[in-house]
């Protein structure tokens, strides 16, 4: 295949052309209560192809290999009309080209699993959370997603790598006095399986909250400082600043590039958010991106100053700015888009004690909930949290979204914590529900915000 992949890219008189080939294995074994739900293998093929030429830049997806080169002319063809309509020709940087192999190499690799193994460890944890008397329903899934890729270029560039991501996730629903709360968990979100077995006292923790949730007071609406939990603070900074980071997003908005000039002031100096590939064991960890450069490790806030962003070849080439190795694409469908890595607060000396100390009345926020992002503004659902009253936690509350504006937002930050967590399922909608791409993480510490709207949803 690679001998096939390079005769077409460098047989085309063109500025440039990529062609990435790959071969994706998915297992799903889900549960809905008591029932299996689906057990599924499924194998898929395809290859995707970018050129560039005069400017301009065209992109085709085949899932039969002997078309590629048929393909690769016709897109030649449009990315030439592309850039006869171009006032600014698209350009590519410069960047070491690295030829090689990148294989995933896990201690207790989920490829060499069973699937019956696989069917057996959910339903082991649907069960116990199953026992729990206030239960009503459970969503309980295993996920597995296994890449092999072959990546050539114009340029001389061969690449073969893999990637590998095992998740077992769900829902904890529960009723009590006509009230259904529910309470998410997941496990793993790596190539290594280890990760998923013997979880039973973290999901017991989580099986007590949603126990006691529907009986906690829906939250009291107002503006408060609050306490995010790590989950909270990783979902917050993914959405909300990561998004913004992606260069991609900004080449076409000139308010915001005009707003995110590199040293521009974003928050105190205990604020320090980084995007980095190369952490081992994490949902958006990997060696090499799907535009063929090495995974690196980006600063993207550096003591409240905004210090970096994530490229593509070409973004970085708009910027004048190093690529960042963060161009990445869900599969074969798909031309890779500028996405985060495993994107995180780092932490500092604060503690959780202190935080709490500090709050005369405001709010204890946990499990992220997910949300929506527009621009600036942003809406964020917690599974659940506490009332601080006089420096004390308080009774659980439930029914939960924060909201506000980023940069006032970030600028509020007055504690990071030292409790550094990462969460353990990977996913990112950039680019729409099809979309999805398992390999992205997020993390923080415990974060404290002065200033923070909170609503009930």
């Amino acid at each position: 295949m690679k001998q096939i992949l390079s005769s077409i890219a460098t047989g085309l008189p063109v500025d440039y052309v990529d062609v990435r080939y790959e071969v994706n294995h998915k297992t799903r074994v889900s549960f809905r209560g008591e029932r299996v739900h689906e057990v599924a293998e499924s194998t898929n093929s395809g290859g995707h192809l970018r050129v560039y030429d005069h400017g301009g830049k065209a992109m085709a997806s085949v899932s039969d290999p002997d078309r590629l080169a048929e393909a690769a002319r016709v897109t030649a063809v449009a990315a030439r009309l592309a850039g006869s309509r171009r006032t600014r020709p698209l350009r590519l940087s410069a960047r070491p080209s690295p030829s090689g192999s990148f294989h995933v190499k896990a201690g207790n690799d989920p490829r060499r699993w069973a699937l019956s193994d696989k069917l057996d460890l959910v339903s082991h944890y649907n069960s116990q959370i199953l026992r729990e008397p206030t239960v009503i329903a459970t969503e309980a899934e295993y996920d597995e997603f296994v890449s092999q890729r072959t990546f050539v270029t114009s340029e001389g560039q061969e690449v073969e790598y893999e990637l590998v991501i095992a998740t077992l996730y769900g829902l904890i629903i529960t009723k009590r006095n006509d009230i259904v709360q529910r309470v998410r968990f997941a496990f793993g979100g790596c190539e290594d399986a280890s990760r998923l077995v013997g979880r039973e006292e973290d999901l017991a923790q989580l099986i007590s909250v949603a126990r006691d949730l529907p009986l906690a007071r829906p939250v009291r609406a107002g503006t408060f400082p609050v306490i995010l939990d790590p989950h909270e603070a990783g979902l917050f900074i993914h959405e909300a600043f990561g998004h913004l980071s992606e260069a991609d997003g900004l080449q076409s908005n000139p308010a915001f590039r005009a707003r995110l000039k590199l040293g521009v002031p974003l928050g105190r100096p205990i604020l320090n958010v980084t995007d980095d590939p190369t952490l081992p064991g994490l949902p958006g960890s990997y060696e090499i991106d799907d535009e063929g450069s090495l995974a690196r490790k980006t600063r993207l806030i550096t003591e409240g100053k905004l210090t970096g962003r994530l490229h593509s070849r070409e973004t970085a080439a708009e910027f004048s700015e190093p690529p960042s190795g963060n161009m990445r694409a869900v599969d074969a469908h798909f031309t890779p888009l500028v996405r985060m890595s495993n994107i995180y607060v780092e932490p500092r000396g604060g503690t959780f004690d202190d935080m709490v100390a500090s709050i005369d009345h405001g709010y204890y926020l946990c499990g992220a909930k997910g949300g929506q992002t527009s621009g600036d503004q942003f809406t964020f659902g917690a599974s659940w949290g506490y009332r601080i009253d006089g420096g004390r936690i308080g009774p659980m509350v439930r029914d939960i979204n924060m909201s506000g504006e980023l940069f006032s937002t970030l600028a509020a930050i007055s504690m990071v914590g030292d409790d550094l967590t990462f969460a353990e399922r990977g996913g990112c909608g950039k680019g729409g529900p099809q979309q999805i791409n398992r390999k992205s993480g997020k993390g923080a510490p415990h974060v404290k915000i002065d200033r923070v709207t909170v609503g009930g949803v």
